[in-house]
């Protein structure tokens, strides 16, 4: 039987990230006889380039990838004093794997040195693949778009996951000139459709039957305005005792965030899940879901929470481009979170719907999409992308 043939995805992590979900429901609809996924990934455990993974935390996607059949690589992290050790691990990796014939790099910080040196291995097919409209804060968001200038003249092809994520990565022109395949992230749109049962099952066990949940689901990082959510959810509660804020994910702001909790006097209102394997159930149990993001790329969770038949609330910031229905409001997150409150409680009754059919129809539903894909890793056909 013929070998598949392989693909390389260059993150940060393995993961519970918007990027690394986007690609895990994109890799389980591979026909995986026919194209594999492998991963590189980066690691401050890791001083060279590795042959396998080990020398970092396992993180939450690094099972599910060796059952499908995927390899995880390693790279040390880039710290911008240590680029010549950086540029030497990656020429290494790529002297010692020949098998690729793309890689996509989904970290594009550091794709200018990664991908022209896969290029110059012989890897036929490179591709930078833009996932945020924004960089952050401090030193780092200015080395970043230091990193990236003229990025898009070292890959063969430039993705991004909305209009916003190309010209933050490559520029205006080079977005208005049509050289950005722009490629909206698709779920598995199926998992997440509305279902009454599921929905009583759901609030059954987190013990919220009898309660309004506003829910969110992201990392807890500087984008998505944690801060600015727990304002709005304060000023909620003046209004509705009965009200609960549920929040699904992890990461380097929780503590933060509960201590703000705590300082506005609604820690026990507020419940901290964690990461889920399943979002899809807590999609169910919310009442309304709520966005306040300072930026994103295009919002997997945006589009999962349309899915599931939620009313959204959804900071000015975030890309219309995520809009697959009538479902979401865009507001803008200058205003007072009072403003957010009274919006969100008038919202609340909405009767939910199946919206399968709609986010299929604009292109979100991850099966389709799965098809173009293997279209373009097979045979370098992007345009149906």
């Amino acid at each position: 039987m013929t070998e598949p043939i392989r693909v390389l995805h260059v993150l940060g992590g393995t993961g519970l990230g918007g990027a690394e979900s986007r690609i895990m429901d994109l890799y389980r609809q591979m026909d995986r006889e026919k194209i594999q996924f492998d991963f590189l990934v980066h690691s401050g455990a890791v001083k060279r380039a590795g042959e396998d993974a080990s020398g970092r935390e396992p993180q939450f996607y690094d099972e599910e990838i060796g059952e499908l059949g995927g390899q995880i690589y390693a790279l040390p992290k880039f710290k911008m004093y240590n680029y010549l050790a950086y540029r030497n691990a990656v020429k290494a990796f790529f002297a010692a794997h020949h098998e690729y014939r793309v890689v996509q790099g989904h970290m594009t910080s550091t794709a200018a040195i990664y991908l022209p040196l896969a290029k110059r291995a012989g890897v036929p097919v490179t591709v930078a693949h833009s996932r945020s409209a924004g960089t952050g804060k401090g030193m780092k968001a200015l080395a970043t778009k230091f990193m990236r200038r003229n990025l898009y003249r070292r890959a063969d092809y430039c993705f991004a996951c909305s209009e916003e994520a190309g010209i933050d990565a490559f520029g205006e022109m080079w977005v208005r000139s049509g050289n950005v395949r722009i490629i909206h992230n698709a779920i598995d749109a199926a998992k997440f459709v509305y279902e009454p049962e599921k929905r009583a099952a759901a609030r059954k066990r987190l013990k919220v039957e009898d309660k309004l949940v506003i829910g969110h689901i992201g990392r807890f990082s500087y984008p998505k305005n944690h801060s600015y959510l727990i304002e709005i959810f304060a000023a909620v509660c003046e209004r509705r005792k009965d009200a609960v804020l549920l929040l699904v994910g992890d990461g380097e702001e929780r503590e933060r965030v509960e201590r703000k909790c705590e300082r506005l006097g609604v820690r026990d209102k507020v419940l901290f899940a964690g990461n889920q394997r399943h979002p899809e159930d807590y999609y169910q149990a919310f009442d309304i879901f709520l966005l306040p993001s300072l930026y994103e790329g295009l919002p997997g969770v945006l589009v999962e929470a349309q899915a599931a038949g939620l009313v959204c609330l959804v900071s000015d910031r975030v890309t219309r481009e995520a809009q697959a229905t009538d479902l979401v409001t865009y507001m803008s997150i200058d205003l007072p979170p009072r403003d957010w409150a009274e919006a969100t409680l008038s919202r609340i009754g909405c009767e939910r719907r199946n919206t399968y059919a709609e986010l299929a129809e604009s292109g979100f539903d991850v099966k389709a999409q799965a098809g173009r894909y293997a279209d373009f890793y097979l045979n370098g056909d992007s345009s149906q992308l």
